[in-house]
């Protein structure tokens, strides 16, 4: 079991995972500006213990996808991607107990060339 919070605290998520087996950063146009390494899990897996009423949604381009962030101190908690909206990905940098400075093998994902643009 892994605990999220974000920034001030206000939103706080518990993810059902012992282990992160995949990190991932994301060369698309909101992930390349926000920098976060992130991690998925199943819907199912993560779960929103307080501040749902503080978080906001981001949508851009298909409007598919949902990126939340904290209303209050503006931190990028999670989000449901539209490749896969049964998937929540988060922010590692959300986990007090992972240190992001120390990770390795982090995969790229090429967000930039999402097969779903492609016509």
């Amino acid at each position: 079991m892994m605990n999220l919070s974000c920034h001030c605290g206000r939103v706080k998520a518990e993810i059902k995972i012992n282990k992160i087996n995949k990190l991932l950063r994301c060369n698309c146009s909101i992930c390349k500006r926000k920098g976060a390494i992130m991690a998925m899990v199943k819907n199912d897996e993560f779960h929103l213990l307080e501040g749902e009423d503080k978080l906001q949604i981001y949508q851009f381009h298909t409007n598919v996808a949902k990126h939340f962030f904290c209303s209050i101190c503006g931190i990028y908690t999670h989000h449901n991607p539209r490749s896969n909206p049964n998937m929540t990905g988060f922010n590692v940098g959300c986990v007090d107990e992972i240190d992001t400075f120390n990770l390795d093998d982090i995969l790229t994902n090429d967000g930039l060339n999402h097969p779903l643009d492609k016509k």
